[in-house]
């Protein structure tokens, strides 16, 4: 679906899909094809048509597609997609320095299957990839349709570790996603879903925070994710939330000043077998 650049007020659309002003043919394209993939309208850009002026008429909020880059903007600010803290993260276990919370916590290991119920920015899933490594697979499910374009398409124009595996998202409703797949479908599932209480934060996150999905975790999804996790599932929380206590979860021991909070716990045990797991 397609807007023209003049569009009434009446028509105002949370999200819309756009280019930078210096536009081609293939990157028009790219922009197109992403929106439609996610259901909202894409608008078609020229040096005359600043995305101030698409905020204010059109939009709450736009993804831009530039050549070699992926924006989300709002009136708040412009957050481009980079690797972030992910990056720092990656250079340690690189490094030999295996204190990453998904080691201490998830054990992952190489050649696991990873599926990560909250892509968010990416980070969680970055450093799964690596610890799994080429041999091992993570998909990443993202129901914000802003978050998952910014993340999907940032994570394509990345240059893939050696010693990673790609990370594959999908645009899914977690629990919708988890009923579709057989017992013992990945080795580990995570879970990161937002804080109940906020807290100051970079730009980064609090661009997450107005765009993410808040749909409480329920007991009924965490059994789910326990059926398809063969061997564990990992959920991170803030120590001022009240998600741990309602879902009937005790975390794991943390520093006293530790502000986040992890838990896990044991999977299914049925493995099924290569090309069974049912991801895409």
């Amino acid at each position: 679906m397609s807007l023209p650049s003049e569009t009434p007020s009446s028509s105002r659309q949370p999200l819309v899909v756009t280019t930078s002003d210096r536009v081609d043919a293939q990157l028009a394209q790219r922009a197109r094809s992403a929106a439609e993939a996610v259901g909202v309208p894409y608008v078609e850009r020229h040096h005359k048509l600043p995305l101030k002026k698409l905020l204010t008429d059109m939009a709450d909020a736009l993804i831009v597609f530039e050549s070699t880059a992926v924006s989300l903007v709002d009136a708040e600010g412009t957050l481009r997609f980079s690797p972030g803290l992910a990056h720092l993260r990656v250079k340690q276990l690189d490094a030999g320095v295996m204190e990453d919370q998904l080691v201490r916590v998830a054990g992952l290991r190489e050649g696991e299957r990873v599926l990560d119920c909250t892509l968010g920015l990416g980070a969680d899933a970055q450093v799964a990839a690596r610890l799994v490594g080429p041999g091992g697979s993570v998909i990443a499910l993202e129901k914000s349709p802003a978050l998952y374009l910014l993340v999907r398409h940032g994570l394509k124009g990345l240059e893939r570790h050696p010693a990673a595996c790609a990370v594959s998202a999908v645009y899914a409703d977690a629990a919708e996603f988890l009923r579709t797949l057989p017992d013992g479908a990945f080795d580990v599932v995570l879970f990161d879903p937002m804080f109940e209480r906020e807290r100051k934060s970079s730009a980064a996150f609090e661009a997450l925070r107005r765009h993410a999905d808040y749909s409480p975790l329920t007991r009924e999804t965490v059994d789910e994710a326990r059926r398809v996790a063969r061997r564990v599932v990992v959920l991170k929380g803030s120590r001022y939330s009240k998600d741990f206590k309602k879902l009937g979860l005790t975390p794991e021991p943390a520093r006293p000043n530790a502000t986040v909070l992890w838990a896990r716990l044991p999977g299914s045990g049925n493995p099924v077998q290569p090309g069974e797991d049912g991801s895409p």
